[in-house]
């Protein structure tokens, strides 16, 4: 059975990091691209980062750089989002995608995980 699986949030103080992870189960991640999202309550999905096919190459929304980075464990068959300084408007559910394809897929990605929150307080 193809699954994502989030884990790795909860609640931290402003300028806290978490380290998220998105572990697949039934397919290896290492022939797809992966990609984290947000969304907070009342607010419209949010694109964050994604890590490509590709070893080394990876794209951050601009209020992810400098902040967030995004990485693969090929032996774990996971990729991680290491969030720094968190800020309150971070919080939200994070959930991740797996595209066979590319980071920016025309009509969305493959695979969907169900997301694990994140709370930031400031």
């Amino acid at each position: 059975q193809v699954r994502l699986t989030e884990s790795g949030g909860g609640l931290a103080q402003a300028g806290d990091s978490l380290r998220l992870a998105c572990a697949a189960s039934g397919f290896s991640l290492a022939r797809y691209a992966v990609g984290w999202f947000r969304q907070a309550p009342g607010k419209e999905r949010e694109w964050v980062s994604c890590i490509g096919i590709s070893e080394g190459t990876t794209y951050s929304a601009d209020f992810a750089k400098g902040r967030f980075t995004i990485s693969r464990d090929y032996a774990k068959n996971t990729v991680y989002l290491q969030m720094n300084s968190l800020k309150s408007e971070d919080s939200g559910l994070y959930f991740c995608g797996a595209d066979a394809g590319s980071c920016f897929p025309d009509y969305g990605m493959d695979y969907y995980g169900k997301g694990t929150t994140v709370t930031v307080s400031s």
